[in-house]
């Protein structure tokens, strides 16, 4: 009796088994995520695609079309776990720029409706948002003219999307505190409200209190971490928003290093350079607000810390992608939690015009062990 082909079927049944098991093994062991910012809707483009004066909402169609096609074609199959974006969703309601309440709408059809990102076993990509100090003045006024004075519907917008439990229809600031955190295949990511004020801490300390001390922690904010000072709460007077002191009170903290809004934060700095001394698992931070894309070490204002910051290009207001389209950018992160390394990919989405062929910038790789 013959028992080689009945032996062959069985031993490719098995490698492929195996094959499937060690494909799994890999999937679940990388996390891959999209990281942008500041898409700024009631903004135009000076020039885009031969075109002059183009609306946010185009720009950022054209951005999560590249983005749908980098998760089709070029993950082998990992899927995008989340689509990060650290806010100024709408731009501030100045000089006739459209409400807030339109630029959401833009905003969800844009991110919500037009996002087609998959993660690994086909259910639809998270799609993560934190607030920008746009969307905080919005809703809380400025100290120049706006029109109308107050619109919350970013704010809200926001807290309703990541809160789907807890809807609201009136945003407070001191109440509704846009922070919150999520384990993804042992990563602990950590999304705040502007900046790690002290009020933020305060907050991080207990969430961090059920976290093991080996496992890494990723920081997501929409300020550099050298704050500057205008986004503290105004130190003088009735310590409101007005035209003279230029303070915003975008965070609770009061400012500590003096009156002025062109002076240092080297206080605040402290504060947070302190905590990251403590909590020295927390590895990365990832911010917008300048944007441009920048891999670089804060050390903060006393040389003590040496915390890894990853930043982005803004669709709207890249100061390098502003004045040469085709380096309009996104990041690609993807992190090994075998190994620990983090590698961050910059996706030129625009280096083609008038196809959604991206191309690779720059790439860091750093090790969250």
């Amino acid at each position: 009796m013959n028992f080689t082909k009945p032996y062959s079927i069985f031993g490719v049944l098995l490698f492929l088994f195996f094959s499937e098991m060690a494909s799994a093994q890999i999937k679940d062991s990388v996390i891959n995520f999209i990281f942008t910012s500041d898409v700024h809707f009631g903004l135009t483009k000076d020039h885009f695609r031969n075109r002059e004066n183009v609306p946010a909402l185009d720009v950022n169609l054209a951005m999560v079309e590249a983005m749908n096609t980098l998760s089709k074609n070029q993950l082998m199959g990992e899927g995008i776990d989340a689509l990060i974006i650290t806010g100024d969703i709408a731009n501030r309601m100045e000089m006739g720029i459209q409400s807030a309440t339109t630029s959401w709408d833009q905003f969800k059809k844009t991110f919500i409706g037009n996002n087609h990102l998959k993660k690994a076993d086909g259910s639809k990509s998270d799609l993560i948002v934190v607030p920008g100090n746009h969307d905080m003045s919005n809703a809380i006024g400025f100290h120049r003219p706006m029109a109308p004075k107050k619109d919350p519907a970013s704010m809200i917008g926001i807290y309703n999307l990541m809160f789907p439990h807890e809807q609201i229809t009136i945003f407070d600031s001191s109440l509704n505190r846009i922070h919150f955190s999520k384990d993804i295949k042992g990563v602990h990511f950590i999304f705040l409200s502007l900046y790690p004020d002290s009020a933020e801490r305060v907050w991080m300390e207990k969430d961090l209190k059920n976290i093991a001390k080996t496992t890494p922690v990723l920081l997501f904010a929409h300020s550099i971490p050298d704050v500057e000072p205008r986004f503290f709460q105004n130190p003088n007077g009735l310590h409101d928003i007005n035209d003279e002191d230029k303070f915003e009170n975008l965070v609770p903290e009061n400012y500590k290093d003096g009156n002025d809004v062109k002076g240092e934060t080297i206080i605040e700095q402290n504060g947070f350079a302190d905590f990251i001394i403590k909590h020295n698992n927390i590895k990365v931070y990832f911010h917008g607000h300048e944007n441009w894309t920048d891999y670089y070490q804060y050390k903060g204002p006393n040389n003590k810390i040496n915390l890894t910051c990853i930043r982005t290009d803004s669709p709207m207001k890249g100061r390098i992608s502003l004045k040469d389209e085709k380096k309009l950018a996104f990041e690609l992160v993807s992190i090994n939690t075998n190994t620990g390394m983090l590698t961050v990919k910059e996706v030129l989405w625009n280096a083609n015009q008038n196809s959604n062929e991206v191309k690779w910038g720059m790439m860091g790789k750093f090790n969250l062990k």
